[in-house]
């Protein structure tokens, strides 16, 4: 494979990735369910969910066709399933109703970093769909490889994102947080009828 075609294939999984993943979202809550915590343990806590991120995503991410193939699932129809979902989690960011948790002081006190955190906070049913899609559907072994250092792009970006919450929480404030979040929930929706769409064309042509 081309350098050039490498560089685009790692480009456009890292941005894929980087929004399905919903950075904005993830920080908002990242910042709501550790407000009382020592800035050290903010900091571990980071740490471990972006961990518990990596080996989630990278299962499913891998291990797509075989799930498929035990489920009788062909990929198209899981296109359609999971690209139906993702707009419905595009739709709830738009309009500020992702709520993935009922109360952060519901959660007790210990680790959250894997639950809620990293699943279904950041790894959430939409989410699992798009990887399990995505991985699927590679089926050269240098567009995988190529993939998975983007895959583990976004999700390392998103971890500094929760490194640096608090900071960013300073600059832009909840306000624009919100925004970003709104954003991403555009381009979500995009990417959901694009999936969609190509379930669609393939299922039935």
């Amino acid at each position: 494979m081309p350098t050039s075609m490498m560089l685009t294939v790692f480009t456009e999984t890292f941005v894929k990735f980087f929004f399905v993943l919903t950075p904005f979202f993830v920080v908002s809550m990242f910042l709501a369910l550790t407000v009382d915590m020592p800035k050290d343990k903010q900091r571990k806590t980071a740490l471990r969910t972006t961990f518990a991120v990596i080996v989630a995503s990278f299962t499913l991410f891998f291990f797509g066709n075989t799930l498929f193939a035990i489920f009788g699932i062909t990929l198209d129809a899981f296109r359609i399933g999971a690209g139906a979902l993702l707009f419905l989690s595009a739709v709830h960011l738009i309009q500020g109703t992702k709520t993935p948790i009922k109360n952060p002081d519901d959660i007790e006190d210990g680790d959250i970093s894997v639950v809620p955190l990293a699943i279904p906070v950041v790894i959430g049913p939409a989410t699992i769909g798009t990887l399990l899609i995505m991985g699927a559907q590679i089926t050269d072994t240098t567009t995988r490889i190529v993939s998975s250092f983007g895959l583990l792009a976004a999700i390392l970006t998103v971890g500094c994102l929760l490194l640096m919450a608090p900071h960013i929480q300073r600059l832009i404030g909840t306000i624009g947080l919100s925004i970003l979040s709104k954003i991403s929930g555009l381009i979500l929706s995009a990417l959901s009828a694009q999936i969609v769409f190509t379930g669609i064309k393939n299922f039935l042509f």
